[in-house]
């Protein structure tokens, strides 16, 4: 008996011992729990604070662009933006179609040029973050699905080159006009280019079709005024072909426009590298090894971890923001110049 009651004394505590260690393992792990759910709500928070700022900022500059629907008399100000200069209603001036317009008229592009070069310069790829009318309708396409499709990384590299194919076969096609206009041989040329000669890109841009040709089909619609010769048009067919592509993608895969096939941001992008905007990852801050969200959020696949920690100017990066806010230890910040 006395050794049995020995034994007693020393396995209970035992008991009592393990019974504590089991209690505090629970603790720490639902502290540990409490305080992850915590860390995400607070960044999911500071996510949709910077991208209700952003949206905000595309609807007014989206309003502005179109403001001549309200009365607004037409601004002396050219952008690098994808809109249309066949919209009725606008306000703002298209970069890249007055350049076409320009050269198709035999004239030396400067201020186009110089519109390209200071924004780049000033603000990087930023305003086709916040200020594009097309990127703004993709990124309100996104909230269709909330799960996108995932790209490959071998596929994107290699379809991010599209976008200065379609720039340099818009400039080939409008430069050797203009010079074979200049050289007084450029008639012939002209005809057989037709809806093409005066601006190449915007004869298919998805653009011009959303913004001005199904505006301008649907009012004369509503009067009773659409001919039966636009309607059986081939271009205009091929037109809503290729806007249901991209905005049919745009669903799917973030910004597939701006990514893979616009030639405003394949110009921008060559500048971007000299832009005096960028972002700067604090290397003390980041947790490199452990979090992958700035890369996870980034809707232009840009691989931020791999980049130059001082400052970096990717050239597709359009500057949203979203990797700044997505960062659970506030690593990522604009920097400038």
């Amino acid at each position: 008996m006395p050794l049995i009651k020995r034994m007693k004394t020393f396995i209970t505590p035992s008991i009592i011992f393990k019974n504590h260690d089991i209690k505090s393992s629970k603790k720490g792990a639902l502290k540990e729990l409490t305080e992850t759910a915590d860390t995400v709500a607070r960044d999911d928070r500071r996510i949709f604070a910077v991208e209700t700022v952003r949206k905000i900022i595309q609807f007014l500059c989206f309003v502005l662009f179109n403001a001549a629907v309200f009365g607004l008399a037409p601004l002396s100000v050219i952008l690098p933006v994808v809109h249309s200069l066949g919209t009725p209603q606008k306000t703002i001036g298209d970069a890249f179609t007055i350049l076409q317009k320009m050269l198709y008229e035999n004239l030396f592009p400067w201020l186009p040029l110089a519109s390209f070069v200071l924004a780049a310069a000033v603000l990087g790829r930023s305003l086709c973050g916040w200020v594009c009318p097309f990127g703004f309708i993709q990124d309100l396409l996104v909230y269709i699905k909330k799960r996108h499709a995932k790209v490959s990384l071998r596929t994107h590299q290699s379809s991010v080159n599209v976008k200065y194919l379609i720039l340099a076969v818009t400039l080939f096609i409008s430069g050797t006009l203009a010079v074979s206009l200049a050289m007084g041989v450029g008639e012939s040329y002209r005809r057989a280019l037709g809806v093409f000669a005066p601006a190449p890109f915007n004869a298919l841009s998805p653009s011009d079709t959303l913004f001005a040709i199904l505006p301008r089909i649907v009012l004369e619609s509503w009067y009773g005024l659409v001919a039966e010769s636009l309607l059986a048009s081939p271009l205009l067919w091929a037109r809503i072909f290729i806007l249901g592509i991209f905005l049919l993608l745009a669903v799917y895969v973030p910004r597939s426009w701006c990514r893979y096939a616009c030639p405003h941001g394949a110009l921008l992008a060559v500048l971007n590298r000299f832009s005096f905007l960028g972002l700067q990852r604090d290397p003390v801050k980041c947790t490199k090894d452990g979090c992958r969200q700035c890369v996870e959020v980034c809707p232009m696949r840009i691989r931020i971890l791999e980049l130059p920690w001082e400052k970096f100017s990717d050239p597709e990066c359009i500057y949203c923001l979203k990797c700044a806010a997505a960062c659970p230890t506030n690593a990522i910040k604009p920097k400038f110049p």
